[in-house]
């Protein structure tokens, strides 16, 4: 039996338990199931890539860290709006390739694409699957970019980074400066290279700051996928231009929300009296992005104090980017008020919003499993202090019966 006929064979089994089986002696076993886990874990994030047959796959941690194929294509979309033109898309380079998922998406839109990667193992995975995904155009090179002056004053139309985000010990990291390769360090090289750099970071970095580390950011995107937050995009530009803030959510159908990010941090909220007919709590990407009460402002909504960022209305405001609730009632937190709400309820979905207890000591002390029909937020409201609002999802928004959510 070959690698290729295990794999096949194999494809859908449960990893661990082949593992703990007995292999065939003439199959590489470690690569076998490397290649087993891999499909199965682009099979849900990558389908395009899943469908094509012999591709390799490198290990666990390189899958979990590339971007999925929602995210990938979106960033095709930035490309082609920054740079319109075939003339202006000579050539690109992504200069840490990794498993090159990025790559593969935007490679095509350019004449010439070259992919740097440090781990020679990376870059022979990667050279074959350019071959399978007919990328022509795309030359792969094991070097260090951080180093490698190859790249350095090259007439290239974009540069793509996605740095590391883990230090030598394997731990997490979360600042500009802490990821591998330091673009704070590199920016100015960066930006003498092409006139559009793309830099992926964590989505828990602090925007604030990361626009106090680097200059020339024109643009800000926080990309969700199925209402979770998954990438921050910063994209730098040779000239510089008033900075503007994306907020997406793929795979939905919620409208991007796009402003001047000076205009949309600069929104003060109204706030409610009393909680209206309809609750309303914003996508994960515009909570990242800090753009809620701009969003909120647009829809004439009414907030319900300053740090719970939920908002409400007598009116239905069916395109609202989050999540939309039909208010059934709300109340203090004494034993009379929360007999007289929730009754015999058995369960409800518990979500904590500027409160003074975690979902798990709430839901221990209100004797409620998870789930149901039943939204319960526990948060703080101008005027009526800790309030319990009880409600149900709002029928007509499409994307919130499609997310899963």
């Amino acid at each position: 039996m070959t690698n290729q006929q295990f794999i096949t064979q194999h494809r859908q089994d449960d990893v661990r338990r082949l593992a703990l089986g007995t292999l065939p002696e003439e199959i590489d076993a470690r690569w076998c199931l490397q290649q087993i886990e891999g499909w199965q874990l682009a099979s849900r994030k990558l389908p395009q890539w899943a469908a094509t047959e012999g591709l390799w796959f490198p290990p666990r941690l390189s899958l979990e860290q590339c971007s999925g194929q929602a995210a990938a294509r979106y960033k095709c979309s930035i490309v082609e709006r920054l740079l319109p033109t075939a003339t202006q898309r000579r050539s690109m380079a992504d200069l840490t390739g990794g498993f090159g998922v990025d790559f593969s998406y935007m490679a095509p839109l350019f004449d010439a694409a070259r992919y740097y990667e440090q781990n020679a193992e990376l870059c022979r995975i990667a050279e074959h699957n350019f071959l399978l995904l007919g990328l022509s155009q795309a030359n792969v090179v094991c070097a260090d970019t951080s180093v490698e002056p190859a790249w350095h004053n090259a007439d290239h139309s974009l540069l793509y980074l996605d740095p590391a985000r883990r230090d030598v010990g394997g731990r997490k990291t979360i600042a500009i400066e802490d990821c591998t390769p330091d673009v704070v360090a590199m920016q100015s090289e960066l930006l003498q290279s092409a006139p559009v750099v793309m830099i992926k970071l964590s989505p828990m970095l602090d925007i604030r700051m990361a626009l106090r580390r680097l200059t020339n950011v024109s643009e800000i995107h926080i990309v969700s996928v199925k209402g979770e937050c998954k990438e921050l995009l910063l994209v730098l530009t040779a000239r510089q231009a008033p900075l503007h803030i994306y907020c997406v959510n793929l795979e939905s159908h919620d409208a991007p929300f796009v402003s001047d990010a000076a205009a949309a941090w600069a929104v003060q909220p109204k706030f409610c009296d009393e909680i209206g007919a309809f609750l309303y709590e914003p996508g994960a990407s515009l909570l990242k992005g800090g753009v809620q009460d701009a969003v909120a402002a647009h829809h004439n909504l009414l907030k319900l104090h300053r740090d719970s960022h939920l908002y409400t209305s007598n009116i239905l405001c069916p395109d609202f980017p989050g999540r939309i609730f039909s208010v059934e009632g709300h109340c203090g937190f004494s034993k009379g008020e929360l007999r007289s709400l929730i009754g015999d309820m058995a369960q409800a979905n518990l979500t904590v919003r500027n409160f003074p207890a975690t979902v798990a000591e709430l839901r221990k002390r209100l004797k409620l499993r998870e789930g149901g029909d039943t939204y319960l937020f526990a948060t703080t409201a101008c005027g009526a202090g800790r309030v319990l609002i009880k409600c149900r999802r709002a029928a007509p928004h499409k994307s919130q019966a499609e997310s899963g959510e």
